[in-house]
């Protein structure tokens, strides 16, 4: 698998660049991870709702072809795009949706924050039953067997924007950051650090977890 380290760059050439080499790719085209951070957007999935965003406080709003509905990239926010061929790995969307959850819960476990998934809701939650603020987000897209899109962590950032939307489509829901968390990495740590765990994750099953 290798990694791409991006620095910031746009959502929507990055978006673009996804869409290229997913089309491109062949069936021994290794898979990737992209590491970047965005400047402000909202982005609205595929079947988001365009009432969750709840006033217009000057981002840019981005209809976009992962799955979920809307929710807030600026910097400060971690983003890292898994563009995997599900079939290669004997993958299903759900299943890689997991793996993405655990790699995430292990890598703030090893770093002293509990957290957890919660049913039906995607992304990473605090504490043991995933009760508390949303501190992880994910969304997919699948395209003749492979994915692109992938998930953010909200890292050291500007947490306001999300005040402007209902996140994930969940009215009131409470977003949080690692800085908030008493963790002292910057984006590029916690990329590092999340990169290896999905690695781990995805490298070929004998570390996966349901």
């Amino acid at each position: 698998m290798r990694l791409r380290h991006l620095g910031q760059t746009g959502y929507l050439a990055a978006w673009e660049a996804m869409r290229v080499f997913t089309r491109a790719r062949l069936p021994d085209t290794p898979d990737e991870l992209w590491l970047t951070e965005h400047p402000p957007v909202f982005t609205l999935g595929v079947a988001g709702k365009p009432e969750h965003l709840l006033r217009d406080v000057g981002i840019p709003v981005m209809r976009t072809d992962r799955g979920g509905q809307i929710t807030y990239h600026g910097p400060g926010q971690l983003v890292i795009y898994l563009l995997l061929d599900l079939r290669r790995n004997h993958l299903k969307v759900a299943e890689m949706v997991r793996g993405m959850e655990a790699a995430i819960i292990r890598m703030l476990g090893e770093a002293g924050l509990t957290t957890q998934r919660r049913e039906g809701a995607p992304g990473v939650y605090l504490g043991a039953a995933g009760e508390g603020a949303k501190i992880a987000a994910l969304g997919l897209k699948v395209s003749r067997g492979c994915t692109y899109h992938g998930l953010s962590l909200n890292v050291d950032m500007d947490l306001s924007p999300f005040a402007a939307i209902h996140p994930c489509g969940y009215p009131g829901l409470a977003v949080t950051q690692t800085r908030d968390q008493g963790l002292a990495f910057d984006v590029a740590a916690a990329g590092e650090r999340l990169a290896d765990e999905l690695v781990r994750e995805f490298s070929g099953g004998e570390e996966r977890h349901a």
